[in-house]
């Protein structure tokens, strides 16, 4: 780690974006055809070549945004681990894993909870990034600190969902 916070190089590294990501109706743009969160995992992808992972419940969220946020809430409460289409079993080939979403209720969805619980994260270099329309970072940083035990996590980018289709530049930024 140096000196100067948690700024290790994450350059020739192989990576892995772990990201949840909704399209639909949307608080501050409207309906969407890609999820704010997608974008940001894209341009990623983009200018590191790491690969990608999209976490989807099994019964997504309602594409009405006021519904959405009443089942996210719902699920917070619950603190429930819902059930994944798909999971991600393994990630020991990869050094540095970017994680995302957009803020629910303070945090992340609680599906990226279910995932992220069942990796080993011993040794990785962990980047959080979130799409919010004003929460920031919420809880995530401290959430993710606590799921991914054994983990450095090192700096972190909060991006205005209304602003990702301008955000490459702060996001080639953050990942040098």
């Amino acid at each position: 780690m140096s000196l100067f916070g948690n700024k290790e190089s994450v350059k020739g590294k192989k990576s892995l974006v772990i990201y949840f990501s909704r399209a639909d109706e949307n608080y501050a743009v409207g309906n969407i055809e890609k999820g704010n969160t997608e974008v940001i995992a894209e341009y990623i992808q983009e200018l590191t070549g790491a690969d990608l992972f999209k976490v989807e419940p099994v019964k997504p969220y309602s594409k009405n945004y006021k519904a959405c946020c009443d089942e996210a809430l719902e699920e917070k409460r619950q603190n429930a681990r819902p059930e994944l289409k798909k999971y991600l079993e393994d990630i020991s080939e990869y050094e540095v894993i970017y994680i995302g979403s957009p803020i629910y209720w303070g945090t992340m969805p609680m599906s990226m909870f279910t995932q992220l619980e069942k990796l080993d994260f011993t040794g990785k270099m962990i980047k959080v990034f979130t799409t919010h329309e004003g929460s920031g970072l919420g809880t995530v940083v401290s959430d993710v600190k606590k799921i991914c035990k054994g983990a450095t996590v090192l700096d972190s980018l909060a991006i205005q969902g209304s602003m990702v289709y301008e955000a490459k530049g702060r996001v080639q930024n953050w990942i040098k």
